[in-house]
């Protein structure tokens, strides 16, 4: 697993089917968009790929090719992802009134 902020990267087996691709920003493949900063969580790589479980409102990302990929944050370490598919996982935080996404 990998975590950058707040945002977890979990290895899974196979892509499930059905997924919708997300257009890249950019030229980027930008897996959250900062609400407090406007800073994103995103790879500037060919090789990446993002998609959505509508239904789930759930992302994967796929790395494709040889070597790893950059994800990279104006705050953060940038993390080296390797080939694979990956479920992309945002924190949220549990309140009495709701549970919302952390703002990053």
């Amino acid at each position: 697993m990998f975590r950058q902020g707040d945002i977890l990267i979990v290895p899974i087996a196979s892509m499930p089917s059905g997924l919708t691709a997300i257009d890249c920003d950019k030229g980027r493949v930008v897996l959250a968009y900062g609400e407090a900063t406007g800073h994103t969580h995103a790879i500037n790589d060919r090789r990446a790929a993002l998609f959505r479980d509508s239904e789930l409102e759930v992302m994967f990302l796929r790395v494709s090719g040889a070597g790893s990929v950059a994800l990279e944050h104006q705050e953060h370490d940038t993390i080296h992802i390797p080939p694979g598919d990956y479920r992309v996982i945002r924190q949220r935080e549990y309140s009495p009134e709701a549970v919302h996404v952390v703002c990053d």
